[in-house]
């Protein structure tokens, strides 16, 4: 007796189950192309949601970066000598901070340069010529050897340098550093918030733009639910809609930080060339990406997914 050869019905099953998802996303894009003023209006909406906190991460995260290189690459060290060393002792402990191990040069500002270059500055010349002496003390700039230029050594080289005989104080100025960092911290905390409180916008608009097609098409999901429709099956085309809504939001707020990119490059440009460093920005930035390419989908998705659940649940307990 000869056994009947049965073809396997999963992969059917599968190339159909994969056929209905492509229907229902092209359908429901369809649908929004059909309706192009309320749709436009409505991705403008979440793009520009989207690209709030993007441009403001994208300004503040070199900023922050630059901050971190600045603080870990603050080296030189201000050596302020004693007032009453004659030249002799200024060029001997000179001689004896450029012999020690982790420095790899040193510049000595000698009071009467000091004076020149605080009268040059400072605005003050007329009052500089009416004191009797010179208030200004000797300076030795130090800079630390490459190896030795993180903070954490750099702040141990001033703390040997501030024991020895003669020297008055010897200085890493990082103050500004750290007042900076912290405007920086706040910044990206305030970032955070808002791209926080601005997801919750988009969810809210998606939730309810699809909310607003569901209460159009009650008639049909009653008839889809009368004829064994399931949830799943009812539900699939809101939740392609909603995605559609998430990714065209995407690519708007991509759109404006790239116009906005345009007209800002070159102030910042000009800004980074008075620090010696680059600001300029770059819409390649892996974050942005990831939090625009996967977060408004996913926003997308849960919004859809919570107004379609709303209904089917009160439709539900109606009966």
């Amino acid at each position: 007796m000869t056994i009947p050869h049965r073809t396997p019905q999963y992969p059917k099953r599968r190339f159909n189950w994969l056929l209905q998802h492509l229907q229902d996303a092209v359908s429901t894009l369809g649908k929004l192309c059909r309706t192009p003023l309320s749709s436009l209006l409505t991705v403008t909406v979440i793009g520009i949601a989207l690209a709030l906190p993007g441009g403001f991460y994208l300004i503040v995260s070199p900023i922050q970066h630059h901050n971190q290189h600045w603080t870990d690459n603050a080296s030189t060290i201000s050596v302020y000598l004693a007032q009453h060393l004659n030249n002799s002792e200024i060029n001997q402990i000179h001689r004896r901070i450029r012999q020690e191990p982790g420095v790899a040069e040193t510049h000595l500002i000698d009071k009467t340069q000091a004076m020149d270059e605080f009268r040059t500055h400072s605005g003050f010349g007329a009052a500089l010529d009416l004191l009797e002496h010179n208030p200004l003390p000797a300076v030795i700039l130090v800079q630390p050897a490459l190896n030795q230029q993180h903070i954490d050594q750099t702040e141990r080289l001033a703390t040997r340098l501030r024991a020895w005989p003669g020297v008055d104080a010897a200085q890493v100025d990082l103050q500004w550093l750290h007042r900076f960092a912290a405007i920086t911290h706040i910044a990206t905390r305030g970032i955070a918030l808002l791209a926080a409180l601005l997801g919750i916008a988009v969810l809210l608009i998606i939730g309810n733009t699809i909310r607003l097609h569901i209460q159009n098409q009650q008639d049909e999901i009653a008839i889809m639910q009368l004829v064994g429709g399931t949830q799943a099956f009812i539900r699939r085309p809101y939740l392609y809609e909603g995605l559609w809504y998430g990714l065209s939001g995407a690519l708007v707020a991509y759109g404006l930080l790239f116009a906005a990119i345009t007209l800002l490059q070159n102030p910042l440009r000009q800004l980074g060339s008075l620090y010696q460093t680059n600001l300029a920005l770059h819409l390649n930035d892996p974050t942005l990406i990831l939090l625009l390419g996967c977060g408004s989908p996913l926003l997308g998705l849960l919004g859809a997914w919570l107004s379609v659940r709303q209904h089917l649940t009160s439709t539900s307990h109606e009966r």
